[in-house]
């Protein structure tokens, strides 16, 4: 049994800003500050009785090394985000919405799309973080979000988060060698054929780059001397 991460949400928030040249501008954050404040969103979801699922970059920490993030992406109903008066929302559209808690960002995928219901019911467990226990998406649910996005991202032509999100179903496949064909059925409701047959393209060259990474094609020789 793989044993879990401990990941502690305020430091990941904290070092991905640290990290982020557009912050440079804004008052610094610091570790306490995101401590108290995510510690305060999570309790205010458990006292409202929200039923949310944890996902994107810190629910991918809970399976892969290497990633960060400056957002809490959660999925949660319509009608829970309107209980919650205390996350200022920024921006909102049918499925999606933008939001801020104490200076934290916000990522909200809205239930009012019934994949991202799918996902929160049948595609999340309980994971351990550093303060609390959350329900978070499992590799599986990862992958089904990450190629539901895919097809809008390129029809954006968005390159720096398409390439983060291939890299994302890279690492989830090749850690833990999913079957992916389930996953087009559960995408094939919500997205045009033409897009599910683009994702299978997607997938095999993903299978292609697993592939050549076990095969270690540069341990056949040696490297020549400087």
């Amino acid at each position: 049994m793989q044993r879990e991460r401990v990941i502690d949400i305020a430091e990941v928030l904290r070092d991905a800003s640290l990290g982020d040249l557009r912050t440079l501008a804004e008052p610094p954050v610091t570790y306490d500050d995101l401590h108290d404040a995510t510690n305060r969103l999570f309790d205010l979801l458990q006292e409202r009785e929200v039923d949310y699922v944890l996902v994107g970059g810190l629910a991918m920490l809970q399976y892969v090394e290497g990633r960060n993030t400056r957002d809490i992406d959660l999925i949660l109903a319509p009608r829970d985000l309107e209980r919650l008066p205390e996350v200022a929302v920024a921006t909102r559209d049918k499925d999606f919405a933008h939001a801020l808690f104490d200076g934290v960002p916000l990522d909200l995928l809205l239930t009012s799309n019934q994949l991202f219901e799918r996902v929160r019911t049948s595609y999340a467990k309980k994971r351990s973080f550093r303060h609390r226990d959350i329900l978070c998406a499992n590799p599986e649910g990862l992958v089904i979000l990450k190629l539901f996005a895919l097809p809008s991202l390129y029809r954006q032509g968005d390159a720096r988060r398409i390439g983060i999100y291939e890299d994302d179903v890279f690492a989830l496949l090749e850690r833990y060698e999913l079957d992916v064909e389930p996953f087009f059925g559960e995408l094939a409701p919500y997205l045009l054929p033409t897009d599910i047959a683009e994702l299978r393209k997607i997938v095999r060259d993903i299978g292609a780059r697993i592939a050549r990474v076990r095969e270690r094609p540069f341990d056949t020789g040696s490297a020549p001397d400087p």
